[in-house]
């Protein structure tokens, strides 16, 4: 079984570099229009699915519901799958943080793991968040799967799944509406660290 992890499509938020995090921000028109152009993608390729997952956050419904409409399959949202709590980091561009948070910005990027934003979540806590999600879809489905989540679900998830400093999952990084194709027996033997 493959999991495809699609990223949601662009939010105003994302063009102005601003951490969006727990923050409930719906797609723009470029964003509509990816989700749309994505579908296609879909549909006239080699992507076989039958379920789309979504992220409860307005921003990965939009594109799920758009996916779901064009490919005319069903989707669910799920509680586990929102981007990462930046908590009082939410709304900055990283060098706003940087400007306002020096100490604990220092502190976060030496441990991203397992430093927090003041008021937020680890990456490690997204970690014990998500992967018993995708357990779960894993659990309810025999064939191909879309999960539409968000960038620092997934680049924190390629880093757990490839061993690699969670200071590195920059070169994990994706653009909206892109697409990781993950075997589903990546997810069956790891443990939550």
């Amino acid at each position: 079984m493959q999991i495809y992890l699609i990223r949601h499509g662009q939010t105003d938020w994302n063009i102005r570099g601003k951490l969006q995090g727990s923050m409930d921000i719906e797609l723009n028109q470029t964003g509509i229009t990816q989700a749309k152009l994505l579908s296609n993608t879909l549909l006239n390729s080699d992507y076989n699915f039958s379920a789309i997952y979504s992220s409860p956050q307005k921003r990965a419904i939009q594109t799920a519901q758009i996916l779901s409409e064009l490919t005319k399959v069903k989707y669910v949202s799920i509680e586990g799958l929102q981007e990462i709590n930046f908590g009082e980091w939410e709304g900055l561009t990283w060098n706003e943080i940087e400007e306002r948070y020096p100490a604990q910005y220092k502190k976060w990027s030496v441990n991203q793991r397992y430093s927090k934003p003041p008021k937020g979540e680890s990456y490690q806590e997204l970690l014990n968040r998500v992967l018993p999600a995708i357990h779960k879809v894993i659990k309810r489905n025999r064939e191909n799967v879309v999960i539409v989540t968000h960038r620092a679900v997934i680049m924190c998830l390629q880093c757990y799944l490839t061993n690699t400093p969670f200071d590195q999952m920059m070169k994990f990084n994706m653009d909206n509406s892109s697409i990781l194709k993950l075997d589903s027996k990546l997810f069956i033997s790891e443990n939550v660290q």
